[in-house]
């Protein structure tokens, strides 16, 4: 008994200990990790190489690389170089140590990462052809690297680079000799390779194993990426004379608890892959495969006076010094030249991002942790009462038997599967979580199981490494096995998880994984995987396996009809192949909702499209402006969640009043109307890589007004987004790039673009902007779920630019499982010129056996900016339509025409032309005349006050103090305000509209 409360009593005081705020003395800096102090304190020059024996091998251009000038009696053993050409101008450059020459280990390089599908793309070289740089330079050798770019080796000093034709630099390996790659080698006689911090001593038998070298960037602006740091989106120097506190970008994913903005420390993910971007030449992105402890400098002004180095005048660049605890080189050189590029480039090599289901891109409500059963049932009939739709509720780890994973507490959920069916009638999901942490005990079958399998990883000792988590002591699965990744997917399965159905998903925490007994909050390094691998070599990329396995597991269940969802904390490069992310334990302050912006748009870029932060802040209590701004912005992240920690107070939407509910019921209510358009962005990211939310400049890259904005950001190319930050904020600064204008969101009112504009802000929501050009679909009834809202019928906003044109695109798949692969699907392109706009068929060679089917019409379509004669003829079946228009008067006189065309009920599978002309014009006003209007009503739901027509104000070019005109309605039937959102509820509509007809709303 005695023995149990002492361990109970342990329990509490880690777990008490490990749920404190960030300290910074518990982890280690750049000065504490000797790889990163010996790698700063290297010269330039220290080890000059000299590449010998170029030539091709397997259509690869290879080389030896040795010193320039060795010493005889401890001469280096040779390193082989390796550079391959792949399609879309990718070089990729592996170096590594002579296997034929037994080194003491092979160099561990990280597998599973690379899609099979690059290895097809690879280029094989036939020649090299070679040059003279300089008059004190050896030869180079140069391939063909595309039709506009070359690939060079030089070869005395070694260094690679990738150039225009023109001769002009794009990125550059070891162009000021930084390059030093730390041999394995027998340990000396009274050699001591231990390291100590804080009590945790290192082994390290294989001794110092770095490498590092310097990566340059060439007429560039700006760095970004590298991930995952709260920090700014335009990496700031961290090294130079004018840097304060010098430490580099450090990638290792660790647990830390509310963390601390704008800092290079590392936390929950790693994934070390930069791009640059500047106004004169574009984009260019570097990607270094390797998942051990990686720091980076982004090296400032002046750093080159610091450390000796004389550099030659030339193009504007970024330098920046990559310094690994292990591994080997084996990187890719990306050369863009536009910012989608190099997403697409990356992405080619790691993957695109998986498909999700369409229930997972909309509002998921979490807590640490919902009670039980009664509580879920509250919860859920509570969201129903205020009319605020969710799809997803979660249960953390209390719901668990002892934390006991693919357990239930009886006590608590006595009937697990009736709780997620009563959820399923809703269209429902429930997500449980499932951590990497087994509990060490023998009544426990997983445990007994893995134990006897020998599917832990080990410690230094070879015994299986105990380490303490939630459930005490605690054992971890290898995960670089896939033996044992594929007996973990089985645990997945309907039969194995006694109490799951097939509406249930899973949540990944702690995988990075968190032990809280170990070092930094981790495993050791010295831990052993599968074939003698030290976990030093893969650290980064262990949450990366589990997140696979997991994600595979749900594949086999599902026989690979369904769709996976899985969130995990931890991250590398190709998660996105496996599911969602989120910036983890975040705090409820307004800093923190300012940093979740750059954060959620660095994984982006860095192929993490689907991402988000804990609405609300994890940790604290947020006040209830913070919480509704943070719903208000939340709405646009990727990844839309809610979520608390156990100690806060309960703060689901219904408990903050009446107004505060309207508010964030409003938010949630946005991001269902945006569902059309964030599935079609989610599938625009699975082809081509590029992320749904990103930066300005991604969408502007040559506007360097753009180049380090990271408060607002565009959803899409249509939509920007700009978040509120402070406190009783009554003004903001938002800067509208491009010459086009933009349309303000909810109201229609028009900004000229290519100016800041000081926009007055209130409760009702943050600043959205519409870009003219655009063509936007939704749908504007809303209901429990989103799988609910399947049938809806669509409205399309039509953001007319100065040439009367605007264009979009929509995609639909049955939401859920993999036939989409198949060309299940619909992919629509919607054009609007010439006074025409048009459904084409992005696929038209689809054949019928694939065709996937939909009844669903488009019962709206919204013209801003429209000028000229304004009435509609629907083709090819000719059939006139009732309509209202008139033009709008927002802000200082600007004229906004506005043309809303009700009930066409197109197809949204069929080629059609609806068509704007003074002809129909004149036969509707001939109709119409001497007829008694009809008085319908509005639907018992009401408009938000979000929506009210001519609510906005602003100043800057083009716009002023606002004012309200009447519409001019030239139709009987089918009046409504100018976005006509007839299913919004809780606010009376605008008087113009008091007249409107209703439509159903089931």
């Amino acid at each position: 008994m005695t023995v149990s409360y002492l361990l109970l009593l342990l329990l509490f005081l880690l777990h008490f200990t490990f749920v404190l705020p960030w300290k910074k003395e518990e982890f280690r800096t750049c000065n504490q990790t000797p790889f990163c102090k010996r790698a700063r304190a290297f010269k330039p020059g220290s080890c000059s190489l000299v590449a010998h024996d170029v030539s091709i091998s397997d259509g690869d251009l290879t080389a030896i690389l040795l010193p320039r000038n060795q010493d005889l009696e401890n001469q280096s053993k040779p390193l082989l170089l390796a550079l391959s050409v792949y399609q879309d101008g990718i070089l990729r450059l592996r170096i590594d140590e002579d296997p034929s020459l037994a080194p003491p280990k092979k160099r561990f390089q990280v597998p599973d990462v690379i899609v099979d599908e690059f290895y097809t793309k690879k280029i094989w070289l036939q020649r090299i052809s070679t040059e003279t740089i300089g008059n004190d330079l050896g030869p180079s050798s140069i391939v063909y690297l595309s039709d506009s770019y070359e690939a060079v080796l030089r070869q005395d000093p070694f260094e690679v680079f990738v150039r225009e034709k023109s001769g002009k630099r794009v990125l550059s390996l070891n162009s000021h000799g930084l390059f030093d790659f730390e041999q394995l080698r027998v340990k000396e006689e009274g050699e001591d390779w231990e390291e100590k911090f804080r009590g945790h001593t290192d082994t390290r038998p294989y001794g110092p194993q770095s490498v590092s070298f310097d990566v340059s960037f060439y007429d560039t602006d700006f760095v970004y990426g590298i991930p995952e740091h709260a920090t700014s989106l335009a990496l700031k120097p961290t090294r130079g004379p004018d840097v304060e506190e010098s430490e580099p970008y450090r990638l290792f994913n660790l647990d830390v608890f509310e963390y601390v903005h704008e800092s290079p420390f590392g936390i929950y993910g790693s994934i070390p892959f930069m791009i640059s971007h500047g106004k004169l030449r574009g984009t260019s992105g570097f990607f270094w495969l390797n998942a051990a402890e990686m720091q980076i400098d982004v090296l400032g002004s002046g750093w080159d006076a610091e450390s000796g180095i004389s550099l030659p005048s030339s193009q504007n660049r970024i330098d920046t010094f990559w310094m690994s605890e292990a591994g080997i080189v084996d990187t890719f050189f990306f050369v863009g030249p536009g910012p989608k590029d190099v997403v697409r480039q990356y992405t080619s090599v790691t993957g695109t991002p998986a498909m999700p289901q369409l229930f997972a891109t909309a509002y998921h409500q979490c807590r640490w942790n919902y009670r039980d059963e009664e509580d879920v049932a509250h919860v859920d009939s509570k969201f129903d009462e205020y009319d605020i739709p969710y799809d997803v509720l979660w249960l953390d780890i209390e719901h668990t038997d002892g934390k006991r994973y693919f357990t239930w507490d009886r006590a608590l959920f006595p009937n697990p599967e009736e709780m997620q069916r009563k959820l399923a009638t809703k269209g429902r999901r429930m997500v449980t979580i499932v951590d990497p942490h087994i509990k060490r005990d023998d009544n426990f079958p997983l445990h007994k199981e893995a134990s006897k399998k020998g599917y832990y990883v080990k410690d230094a000792a070879g015994n299986d490494f105990d380490g303490w988590c939630w459930p005490g002591s605690s054992s971890y699965l290898d995960m670089l096995s896939p033996e044992i990744r594929s007996w973990w997917g089985e645990k997945f399965s309907l039969e194995n998880y006694v109490g799951s159905t097939p509406s249930l998903y899973i949540w990944n925490d702690m995988n990075e994984p968190s032990v809280f007994n170990g070092p930094e909050v981790t495993m050791p390094r010295n831990a052993l995987h599968q074939g003698g691998v030290e976990h030093r070599e893969l650290h980064n990329a262990y949450g990366y396996y589990f997140h696979m396995a997991t994600s595979e597991g749900l594949v086999k269940r599902g026989d690979g009809k369904d769709r996976p969802f899985v969130l995990s904390r931890a991250l590398f490069a190709g998660t996105q192949r496996y599911g969602a992310v989120w910036t983890g334990d975040n705090s409820a302050d307004w800093d923190h909702l300012r940093v979740s912006v750059p954060m959620v748009l660095t994984l982006g870029l860095t192929g993490l499209s689907f991402s988000g932060a804990d609405v609300g802040g994890f940790f604290g209590n947020p006040e209830t402006e913070l919480l509704v701004r943070w719903y208000q912005l939340g709405a646009f992240y990727p990844f839309f969640r809610g979520h608390a920690h156990h100690d806060t107070k309960r703060r689901e939407p219904w408990l903050f009043g009446e107004r505060n509910t309207e508010l964030m019921r409003d938010a949630i209510r946005i991001r269902y109307m945006l569902l059309p358009y964030f599935y079609t962005l989610f599938r625009e990211a699975n082809t081509s890589g590029v992320p749904v939310v990103r930066p300005l400049w991604m969408e502007f890259p040559s506007d360097e007004a753009t180049f380090k904005n990271d408060e607002a950001f565009m959803v899409g190319s249509g939509l920007l987004v700009q978040g509120i930050y402070t406190k009783e904020a009554k003004r903001v600064s938002v800067y509208l790039p491009g010459k086009q204008s933009w349309y303000d969101f909810r109201t229609g009112t028009a900004y000229k673009g290519g100016i800041t504009h000081q926009l007055e802000v209130s409760e009702e929501g943050i600043p959205a902007f519409q870009k003219a050009g655009t063509i936007m679909p939704r749908k504007d009834r809303f209901r429990r779920s989103s799988t609910q809202m399947v049938n809806d019928p669509y409205t399309l906003v039509v953001a007319l630019n100065s040439s009367q044109e605007a264009e979009g695109e929509l995609y639909i798949d049955d939401g859920k499982s993999f036939e989409f692969k198949q060309g299940a699907y619909i992919h629509r392109r919607f054009v609007f010129s010439a006074g025409k706009l048009t459904s084409l068929n992005v696929r038209p060679n689809a054949s019928a056996s694939t065709k996937f089917s939909s009844n669903c019409v488009i019962e709206r379509i919204i013209l801003l900016g429209h000028s000229g004669s304004k009435s509609a003829l629907v083709e090819p079946e000719n059939i006139k339509v009732d309509i209202e228009l008139g033009p709008l008067h927002f802000q200082t006189g600007r004229r906004i025409s506005v043309l809303t065309i009700r009930k066409p009920n197109l197809l949204i599978t069929d080629d059609w032309t609806v068509t704007i002309g003074i002809g129909i014009f004149l036969w509707l006003l001939k109709e119409n005349r001497g007829k008694t209007k009809k008085q319908e009503g509005y639907s018992k739901r009401r408009l938000p006050r979000i929506w009210h027509s001519g609510s906005g104000s602003g100043s800057g070019s083009g716009s002023g103090s606002g004012s309200e005109s009447s519409t001019q309605v030239i139709q009987s039937k089918a009046k409504a305000d100018l976005w006509a959102l007839s299913s919004l509820a809780d606010i009376q509509a605008p008087q113009l509209c008091a007249d409107a007809g209703s439509d159903t709303n089931a």
